[in-house]
């Protein structure tokens, strides 16, 4: 798997798995021994990037002091990899490598082939999603319908956001398209504003 990200910074996913060998130092009866083919270890990278982009924004998120600004963290934090994109040549090349444009591509290549094995993959962030969901709800400052099919939405919005953006031209900021993001969602949550209740703030009632 190392050796695909290796491969995968410098060709994308166009590497062969004889290239793939070469670089893992490892022979080709190896390699079917761990995986099928270069789709499933391609499935297996995803899937451990995601494990780590979830563990990343988990930790981000529990610096925040309520749920409501955790949930607004991940909705507007999933679009700051766009950035790549801004035409900055100190920022990597958006073809190669995991930037937006190879996670997109291949993440749609990818569900096509094993629609449930990239559901469980993506569950993450939805966790992540819905527990503060229902902290929120808990605390009386969101009012979502169903915490956990909210979250799978929310998860599907932000990441269909995201795949457009990936290859679209963005008529507007990022920071502009984030904060529209975030309202509609925060709309779709029940909530009327991000100002946490007396008991979080300290302020008397």
């Amino acid at each position: 798997m190392d050796a695909a990200r290796r491969l995968i910074r410098v060709k994308g996913s166009s590497f062969t798995t004889q290239e793939l060998v070469k670089e893992a130092g490892i022979a080709l009866q190896t390699f079917y021994r761990h995986f099928a083919g270069k789709d499933q270890l391609l499935l297996a990278v995803f899937e451990e990037e995601i494990i780590n982009g979830a563990a990343d924004i988990d930790a981000a998120m529990r610096r925040l002091p309520d749920p409501v600004a955790r949930l607004r963290l991940f909705v507007t934090g999933a679009l700051e990899s766009l950035r790549d994109l801004d035409g900055d040549p100190a920022h990597d090349d958006p073809d190669r490598g995991m930037g937006p444009r190879f996670v997109t591509a291949e993440h749609w290549r990818l569900h096509q082939l094993f629609p449930d094995e990239m559901a469980q993959v993506n569950q993450p962030f939805a966790d992540l999603v819905e527990r503060e969901l229902r902290e929120a709800a808990a605390l009386g400052l969101l009012r979502p319908a169903d915490p956990a099919s909210d979250a799978w939405f929310v998860m599907k919005l932000v990441m269909s956001v995201y795949h457009h953006y990936a290859f679209a031209t963005a008529g507007e900021r990022l920071e502009d398209i984030a904060a529209q993001l975030w309202a509609f969602c925060l709309a779709a949550f029940n909530g009327g504003g991000e100002t946490p209740p007396p008991s979080l703030t300290g302020t008397p009632s």
